[in-house]
This record gives C-alpha cells, sequence and structure tokens, in this order.
C-alpha cells in the first residue's frame, strides 16, 4: 500500500525558511518521480515541483529561485526546501507521484506564514 506522509514546521515568519519532508513506503521509491504541491484556500491544487530518480528537477516559475526538491532514494525520502517565505505562501503542502495520478493524496501539511507576534495593545499609565 502506497503511503506518502508529509511533515514539517507549521508557522513561519514572512521572509523566512522551512523544509518540508515526505516520508514514503509501499513503493519502488528509488524508480519513482516525486513532486511537492500545495493547495492554497479556496484553490486547485498546484505543483511546486518534481524530482526524477536521478534528482534532476524541475520548478514551477512561480517558485523559481526560491524552492529546492531534492530526494534520497536510500531513505525512501523526498524533501522540499522553500526561502523567501511570502504570505501568499500559506497552504497544505503535499507530496505525491504525479505519475500516478490515482494515488491517493495524504493528509498534507499546513504552512502558515505570518507575524507570530500579534498586533499588540497599547498601555498607558497617567497620573
Amino acid at each position: 500500500q502506497v503511503q506518502l506522509v508529509e511533515s514539517g514546521v507549521g508557522l513561519v515568519w514572512p521572509g523566512g525558511s522551512l523544509r518540508l519532508s515526505c516520508t514514503t513506503s509501499g513503493f519502488h521509491f528509488g524508480f519513482i518521480t516525486m513532486a511537492w504541491y500545495r493547495q492554497v484556500s479556496g484553490t486547485q491544487r498546484e505543483l511546486i515541483a518534481d524530482v526524477d530518480v536521478a534528482g534532476g528537477a524541475n520548478y514551477a516559475d512561480y517558485m523559481k529561485g526560491r524552492v529546492t526538491i531534492s530526494r534520497d532514494n536510500r531513505k525512501n525520502m523526498a524533501w522540499v526546501q522553500m526561502d523567501n517565505l511570502k504570505a501568499e505562501d500559506t497552504a497544505v503542502y503535499y507530496c505525491h507521484r504525479p505519475l500516478f495520478a490515482d494515488d491517493p493524496w495524504g493528509q498534507g501539511t499546513q504552512v502558515t506564514v505570518d507575524d507570530p507576534w500579534g498586533q499588540g495593545t497599547q498601555v498607558t499609565v497617567s497620573s
């Protein structure tokens, strides 16, 4: 049974970086192209990048220069490193086998790009 489990940090500051992991099982990972996708709330899932069995990568234009996809065929794992994150990168991120469209999608991992500090509230003390 094919299993793809995404994991990684959930909240990132604007301009920050993160690395998501994809742990796989149930198939011959070393023979399969892997990809990362994301789904922004209210929109369709979109491809971020894919990596072939030799490590050759392709990137979506909107992410070029900010993303690096990688894999380790011995560990049956793939990763996506994203830098200079923006609020519009807030989405659920998935890994998948792009040539197996009928594969079930995993849970994905939510990434939120936001300032974790709130607006604060002004307190004035006067006599």
